[in-house]
């Protein structure tokens, strides 16, 4: 038998140079244990008039590993290459590329329907096709290939087909990956623990060859077997011990669970780094080399974080999560760091390793205390897919409700976190796996000042400021009513009716609008402890809005605070704002129903963002103040977004919550920037913006180098972009 292939692998050509159009049966088997995966066939020169079939997925392999597809070129090719769809880690042997008659096609077909689909999915492709020929074979053959893709093979998801063209890409080729591998000044050994107790024997192989699979060497298991009850899962430990020396096991008496077993696999621990890993679940070939790699470029790194995704029984990749940067205020509400992770071993003794009583959530404590010890500058993120959760019946992954007590270890977690480093919160349970932190206002509580500008507008004036004064229960507010050279008679008896409450500030600038302007005035007089800027076009509607963004703007490290704002009809007007769509900056799901979710939930989680809008933005005035307010020479668009940069710039973090809530009627007041003149204007505002921020605008910490710019917001990038900040893309690296 030949030498298995690992995959992608190229098809060698025939005699005469070229794969000639027409039918053909490609079969094999998989070289490896473990799940079988899902393949799929690409056409390297297939070019219209069928790009479809650039990437033919073939149907699953049987569970011996073993399958056969019929495949039809469309036209001659010169190269195909068979690739896992996922980009897993997977080697063929006895391929098979033969081909047929249009005969033996249609028998093919038939045959393997009936014996993947079905005796009656057979019957009726078969009926299908008896009916078609009336219209001649092509049209039969047509439908009958469609058919058979579509019931056997399907078609690639785009993250599937995102997955395929990494796979494929020049610097995943084993040379590449080695020559990586040799450019490494140094090779410090990862510990990698691994807590076992009675997986699946299958997932745990899958899981042990993972780690065995890996492009960088220098790596030691230290299992820990939490006394499982199966004695295969001892067998199969102890064949793998026997098998690479790497591998080391200790046996528990006891069953502890798995804050115990991590404890016991960490005393093993020999390496300067520690990296976490579950026993049903899988580390990417090249994981460790790109942990590795990304330490050495960032030697301040004590602890880092890659990207991650699910993978179901069959081997399925899918439901992906390309995290932002460190953010403190997401790690509060949900385990972004999770999966792989690694950490300085000298880190994790000052911490004394996984606290007791955080089983199910142990390794979300564990970055949080972690965290504790660290400045933001020196957790890293590593923006790749190094890590696959296995998705099952029962798992946390698939169904996080499965696993309730880890969500009640989360709130204890995160609680005790609050509690050590001095804030005062309720931690609440929102979701399985997402927790609100409802932070505590100081009493007496801090004078806010709220910053309205208008022009006429009564009827949106009026309902935005009633609001504000009566529907909105913070009673240590007072507002500054800025008219922009209202004439409406209406419009100037309410706000002379409004100036005889003490609460309320009327400010007359008839010159031409400058929302910078005109904000920077009201806060040079303002004299609320936190300022508060509102459009006016906001609608309250609920009243205790004001309390949670305030709560936020007090955290010390925090600049501008932003709202949940969404459009009349109900749906989302803005979710924070995302720099570099659309050339500078742009609002993530705009127009979506107000109950997405968003990427892994975090529509719903309080986190940072590299920018927040202007339209209801709460800082507290001393930061406002100590960065120069706004910029007027951005008069309409973009000085909230410059703001928060600058912001950043020293040093704050800007935060989103989506438990304040306001009606937004965008630019309502104002109008859209179609006139050929505020078009103008825009175009220069957008070209300050990159002037001043430059590649900034590419790079958002927030975002990740794996999401498209072009479009929508969190849709995949044709390829990764480069960061602006070095590599692996730290703040501070």
């Amino acid at each position: 038998m030949a030498e298995p292939q690992r995959l992608p692998w190229r098809l060698p050509v025939p005699a005469g140079g070229v794969h000639r159009g027409g039918w053909y049966l490609l079969s094999g088997q998989s070289a490896g244990s473990g799940v079988p995966a899902r393949l799929c066939l690409r056409v390297e020169d297939a070019g219209p008039p069928c790009p479809e079939e650039a990437c033919v997925p073939l149907p699953p392999m049987r569970r011996d590993g073993r399958w056969q597809a019929l495949v039809r070129l469309r036209m001659d090719t010169h190269g195909l290459v068979l690739a896992a769809l996922a980009g897993a880690d997977v080697s063929v042997q006895a391929v098979q590329w033969r081909q047929i008659g249009k005969l033996s096609a249609g028998l093919a077909m038939l045959r393997h329907l009936a014996m993947q689909a079905g005796v009656s999915e057979a019957f009726g492709w078969l009926v299908g096709v008896l009916a078609r020929l009336r219209r001649g074979a092509r049209v039969a053959g047509d439908w009958a290939y469609a058919r058979y893709r579509q019931r056997l093979g399907g078609t690639l998801s785009a993250y599937a087909g995102w997955l395929l063209a990494r796979a494929l890409a020049p610097e995943r080729t084993p040379q590449a990956r080695a020559a990586r591998l040799a450019g490494l000044r140094t090779r410090p050994l990862v510990s990698i623990l691994l807590p076992v107790y009675d997986p699946p024997l299958a997932w745990l192989r899958a899981c042990l060859d993972s780690v065995l699979a890996q492009d960088y060497p220098d790596w030691e298991l230290c299992i820990a077997d939490d006394a499982s009850t199966q004695p295969e899962v001892r067998a199969l430990l102890a064949e793998y011990a026997a098998r690479d020396p790497r591998i080391r096991v200790v046996w528990r008496p006891h069953n502890g669970h798995i804050v115990a077993a991590s404890n016991s696999a960490l005393a093993l621990a020999r390496g300067a780094w520690v990296a976490l890993l579950d026993h049903d679940d899988l580390l990417a070939p090249q994981a460790l080399l790109e942990m590795v790699a990304a330490a050495e470029a960032h030697p301040h790194w004590r602890m880092l974080y890659s990207d991650e995704d699910k993978i179901d029984a069959d081997g399925q990749r899918f439901d992906p999560y390309f995290k932002p940067d460190f953010d403190p205020a997401l790690l509060l509400g949900q385990n972004c760091i999770g999966h792989l992770a690694l950490y300085d071993r000298d880190l994790l003794d000052a911490v004394g390793g996984f606290q007791a009583g955080m089983d199910g959530s142990q390794d979300w404590d564990l970055a949080l205390r972690c965290v504790e010890r660290l400045s933001p500058g020196q957790i890293g993120h590593v923006p790749q897919v190094l890590y696959h959760w296995r998705a099952h019946p029962g798992s946390s992954a698939a169904h996080p409700q499965a696993k309730a007590y880890a969500t009640a270890a989360a709130c204890r977690a995160v609680q005790a976190h609050l509690a050590r480093t001095g804030q005062a919160g309720e931690v609440i349970a929102i979701a399985p796996g997402r927790l609100r932190v409802r932070r505590a206002l100081p009493s007496p509580l801090p004078s806010v000042s709220l910053i309205v500008p208008t022009r006429d507008r009564l009827d949106l004036l009026r309902p935005c400021l009633e609001g504000v004064l009566q529907g909105t229960d913070y009673p240590a507010l007072d507002v500054w009513v800025v008219d922009n050279g209202s004439c409406e008679p209406e419009t100037l008896a309410y706000l002379a009716q409004l100036a005889r409450d003490p609460r309320v500030h009327v400010l007359r600038d008839g010159g031409p609008f400058n929302y910078s302007a005109l904000n920077n005035r009201a806060a040079a007089q303002a004299r609320g402890q936190v300022l508060c800027l509102l459009n006016n076009d906001i609608q309250v509607l609920a009243p205790d809005w004001l309390r949670e963004m305030v709560a936020e703007a007090l955290v010390p490290d925090v600049g501008a605070v932003g709202a949940l704002l969404l459009y009349p009809d109900g749906r989302i007007q803005h979710a924070g704002v995302m720099l570099g769509i659309g050339g500078v900056a742009a609002h993530p799901w705009c127009g979506w129903p107000v109950d997405c979710e968003g990427q892994m939930g975090r529509l719903r989680l309080v986190h940072s963002l590299s920018a927040v809008t202007g339209a209801c933005l709460v800082v507290r005035r001393d930061v406002f103040m100590a960065v120069g307010g706004l910029d007027e020479a951005l008069a309409v668009a973009f000085n909230d977004v410059d703001f928060c940069l600058r912001l950043r710039a020293a040093g704050y973090r800007n935060v989103w919550t989506p438990h304040a809530r306001l009606v937004h009627r965008e630019s309502a007041s104002r109008g859209p920037d179609t006139h050929p003149e505020r078009y103008q204007r825009l175009l220069r505002e957008a070209a300050l913006m990159r002037a001043r921020w430059g590649a900034l605008l590419e790079d958002d910490p927030a975002y990740n180098p794996n999401l498209s710019l072009d479009g929508e917001a969190f849709a995949l990038a044709d390829r990764p972009r480069p960061r602006a900040c070095g590599r692996y893309g730290a703040a501070a690296g």
